[in-house]
C-alpha cells in the first residue's frame, strides 16, 4: 500500500506540481486491488473536471507493481496489481513496525484481592492480552501490569467476616481452609461483610475501624500481629489464585500494583498540588473541582484523612512512569468508570500533562450469559470467570461429545474479541463452540484442515519453483488477494487498538480459502506446487492472526 501510494503521490507532483497524500481503499474485487478518489480532491484545487484529472494521472503513472489502471465513475481510479506483486504481499506479509523502540505499559484485568475473579476480569484479560500482542507485533516493548485494591472498604468488609468466621484474630484457623477452596471462601466472606455493612450498624462501625487498621498495617509495615498475619495470608491467597487463573488462559503480568503502594505516592502528590491550587479543601476533605472543565467534583482524600480510589490512581500513573518511562500507557477497564477517569486524568493534566497525553483509556461493557442479567459480587450472584469457561466446556461436550481446553478457550476468547470493543458482550456458549459459524473453533478447524492438506502432500513448507508468480487463475488470485490484505488489517488494528479487525479478517480469509479449495484440486494437480504454497501461506497467516488473539492454532482437532 505504501509503495502504490508513493507512486501516486510522485505522479501528482510531477504532473500537477501539487503535494497531496493519496488515500487507498480496498474495493470489491471486480474493481481492482486498490482504489483512490484523489482525483476528486485534486479537481477542486485545480478547478478541473475530476474525470479529466484522473485520466491524466492514469496516463502518467507507472509502477512495476501495477498491471492496469482504470478510471471509473466521476473520477475514481481503480488499481490492479501484477500477480507477482500481489503474491509477494500474500506469501511474505510484513507488519509495519510503527511502534519500533516504543515503550508501552498495558494495564488490564485489575481484580481486587479478597474478591473472586468475575466475567469482566476474564473479558478485560482477553482483550488486554490481544492488544498487548498487537502492540508487540508493531515493534513496541510492552509491559503488562495489573492494579488492584488490597486496601479499602471492600478489604475491611472481608476481614470483618473472616474474623467472624474463624472466631477472632486466630491466624492458625486459616489452616483449615483447603487450597482449592480459598478463593471462593474469600468471596463468600466479602458477600457476608458487605451484607452486614448494609444492615447492621454495629458491624458497619467495626468495619470502618478495620479499614483504618488495614491502612495501619501498611503504614507500620506490620507483619507480626495476628491481625496482620491474617491479612497478609489472605492477600497472598488472592494473588496465588490470580496467577493460576491467568496462566490457565495464557496471559501473565510483569507487575502487580497494589493500592497500598500507590496510595502513599498519590497522597504525597495530592497534598503537594493542594498547595498549588490544583486540589481544594472542602468540608474536611480534599477534592478536585471538575466543573470548570465540564466535569464534576470528586473527593481525593476523605474527611477521615484516607485516600480514595482517585488518589490511588494518581499514584498509579506516577508509579508506572517511574518504573517504565513509557511512550504510551494503555488502560483497559469497564465503561462504568468513564466519567471517573476523566476527572482523575484532568486533575493530573494540571501538573503532568505529558503523562495524560500518553495515556489511552479503553473501556468495555459488561459480560452476560445469553438470556442473563448484570450480576454483582456485592450480592453474591456474580458471574465468575470460571463460570464462563465451564459453560464453554459444557457446550463443547454437548456438541462434540468431548472436552478440549484449547478449543474451549479459543471459543471464549474469540467470542469476546470479535465484537468491537466498547459495548456489552452477550456470551452464547453454544454459538461460541460451533464449527459452522464465525467462531474460534471454526478458525482452529480451518487451520487444522490446511495443515492436513500439507501433511497428505508430504510437505510441511512447500516452495514455489519459479522466481515470479504469473498467470494466476481466478480462484487462486482471489485467495491471494485476500491474503495480501493481512498486513494492512493488522496495521489498522494496531492503530485503533481494536482486535476485532483481525477477527473479521480471519473469518473472511477462511471463507475465501473454502471457496478456493472446493473448486480446485491441490494435490496431484499440474499446479500443485503453487497451490501447496498458497495453502501453506494461508495456514501461516491464520496461525499468526490467531496468535495475535492468543488463540491456539492446533495441527489437528
Amino acid at each position: 500500500m505504501e509503495e502504490i501510494t508513493q507512486a501516486i503521490n510522485t505522479t501528482i507532483k510531477a504532473v500537477f506540481n501539487v503535494d497531496i497524500q493519496a488515500e487507498l481503499t480496498r474495493p470489491a474485487e471486480q474493481f481492482g486491488d486498490y482504489a483512490t478518489n484523489v482525483a476528486l480532491q485534486l479537481a477542486q484545487r485545480l478547478k478541473k473536471g475530476p474525470k479529466d484529472v484522473a485520466e491524466q494521472l492514469v496516463r502518467a503513472m507507472a509502477s512495476p507493481a501495477i498491471s492496469k489502471l482504470e478510471v471509473a465513475g466521476p473520477g475514481f481510479i481503480n488499481i490492479f496489481l501484477t500477480d507477482d506483486f500481489l503474491s509477494r504481499q500474500a506469501l511474505h506479509p510484513t507488519i509495519t513496525q510503527s511502534l519500533k523502540d516504543s515503550v508501552v505499559v498495558a494495564e488490564y484485568s485489575d481484580p481486587n484481592p479478597f474478591k473472586v475473579l468475575h466475567a469482566g476480569h476474564l473479558y478485560t484479560s482477553v482483550i488486554g492480552e490481544a492488544i498487548a500482542r498487537l502492540l508487540e507485533a508493531a515493534g513496541a516493548t510492552v509491559h503488562r501490569v495489573n492494579f488492584g485494591g488490597d486496601v479499602g472498604l471492600h478489604v475491611a468488609k472481608t476481614m470483618w467476616a473472616i474474623l467472624q468466621e474463624i472466631g477472632g484474630e486466630l491466624p492458625k484457623s486459616l489452616d483449615t481452609i483447603a487450597v482449592d477452596k480459598r478463593a471462593d471462601w474469600l468471596s463468600d466472606r466479602y458477600v457476608a461483610g458487605n451484607t452486614a455493612y448494609g444492615i447492621d450498624e454495629k458491624a458497619k462501625s467495626a468495619i470502618i475501624g478495620l479499614n483504618k487498621r488495614v491502612y495501619d498495617v501498611h503504614a507500620t509495615n506490620d507483619h507480626d500481629s495476628a491481625f496482620a498475619e491474617i491479612y497478609w495470608t489472605c492477600r497472598q491467597w488472592s494473588y496465588d489464585y490470580f496467577d493460576q487463573f491467568y496462566e490457565s488462559i495464557g496471559t501473565s503480568f510483569e507487575k502487580y500494583y497494589p493500592e497500598s503502594q500507590t496510595a502513599p505516592i498519590g497522597v504525597k502528590i495530592v497534598e503537594a498540588e493542594l498547595k498549588k491550587g490544583v486540589y481544594q479543601k472542602s468540608d474536611g476533605a480534599i477534592v478536585f473541582k471538575g466543573e470548570q472543565y465540564g466535569l464534576h467534583t470528586r473527593v481525593f482524600i476523605n474527611s477521615q484523612g484516607l485516600p480514595t480510589y482517585e488518589t490511588k490512581d494518581v499514584g498509579l500513573i506516577m508509579a508506572k512512569w517511574q518504573d517504565y518511562h513509557f511512550d504510551q500507557s494503555v488502560v483497559i477497564t469497564g465503561n462504568d468508570i468513564v466519567e471517573y477517569m476523566k476527572v482523575v486524568l484532568k486533575s493530573i493534566e494540571q501538573f503532568e500533562p505529558k503523562l495524560v497525553q500518553a495515556t489511552t483509556h479503553l473501556t468495555h461493557g459488561i459480560v452476560k450469559l445469553k438470556g442473563g442479567q448484570k450480576m454483582s459480587s456485592r450480592q453474591g450472584n456474580i458471574l465468575r470467570a470460571v463460570d464462563v469457561l465451564n459453560e464453554a466446556a459444557r457446550a463443547n461436550q454437548a456438541a462434540s461429545g468431548k472436552t478440549n481446553q484449547s478449543v474451549e478457550l479459543g471459543a471464549v476468547k474469540y467470542a469476546f474479541l470479535k465484537p468491537r470493543l466498547g459495548a456489552d458482550v452477550i456470551y452464547d456458549p453454544e454459538d461460541s463452540v460451533s464449527l459452522q459459524g464465525n467462531s474460534g473453533p471454526y478458525l482452529q478447524y480451518a487451520h487444522a484442515r490446511a495443515r492436513s492438506i500439507l501433511s497428505k502432500a508430504g510437505t510441511k513448507q512447500p516452495k514455489i519453483n519459479q522466481t515470479r508468480v504469473e498467470n494466476l487463475e481466478e480462484d487462486e488470485r482471489s485467495l491471494v488477494r485476500k491474503m495480501s490484505e493481512y498486513s494492512e488489517v493488522v496495521d489498522k488494528a494496531v492503530k485503533e487498538l481494536m482486535p476485532h479487525h483481525v477477527c473479521t479478517y480471519l473469518y473472511e480469509l477462511a471463507q475465501a480459502f473454502n471457496r478456493f479449495y472446493e473448486a480446485n484440486r491441490v494435490i496431484d494437480d499440474k499446479r500443485q506446487d503453487l497451490r501447496l504454497s498458497l495453502v501453506y501461506a494461508y495456514a501461516q497467516t491464520l496461525k499468526h492472526g490467531l496468535a495475535l488473539l492468543n488463540i491456539d492454532a492446533p495441527e489437528k482437532i
